[in-house]
């Protein structure tokens, strides 16, 4: 999906679409923007229009679709992972997240495993392999996370 795709289908999937969403979009007037603004920001056929990125943050922000992030992550070759906003900081806290992070290793094998059984790769199997693998990687980048919480300063 492109980001455009992205942002097309944050703003009409989301209940109410762009009537609902418009508004909460203040202008350097002090207004509102209006719905038609807001659809002509995310479709790709109008060049008349087109959604900043400050926007676009507000868009995710207020929605909680991250679609847009996900598509501008995959573009350039990448993947994002969500970090805890509070992380816990203890030694149990970091241990079961390390048995968390060897339970993601297992379940990373084992989808490789099932997939690679009857000798072929279908979408569907690829689509949860992401998935699964993606999980492992959250939970290593969360690691990472807590225990730089647990660095004492220099």
């Amino acid at each position: 999906m492109s980001v455009i795709d992205a942002a097309y289908a944050t703003v009409h999937d989301h209940p109410g679409g762009a009537n609902a969403l418009a508004p909460r979009f203040v202008t350097r007037a002090g207004g509102s923007m209006s719905p038609a603004v807001l659809c002509s920001k995310v479709d790709q056929k109008k060049d008349s229009h087109h959604l900043t990125l400050v926007e676009a943050d507000k868009l995710m922000s207020f929605t909680g679709d991250l679609r847009i992030l996900h598509a501008l992550a995959r573009s350039q070759g990448h993947v994002c992972v969500r970090l805890e906003r509070d992380v816990e900081v203890s030694d149990m806290a970091v241990l079961e997240l390390v048995a968390l992070v060897w339970q993601g290793q297992g379940d990373v094998g084992e989808a490789l495993h099932e997939m690679l059984a009857d000798g072929r790769i279908t979408s569907s199997e690829m689509d949860h392999f992401r998935v699964v693998v993606h999980q492992a990687e959250t939970r290593l980048h969360q690691l990472v996370q807590r225990v730089d919480a647990m660095r004492e300063p220099d």
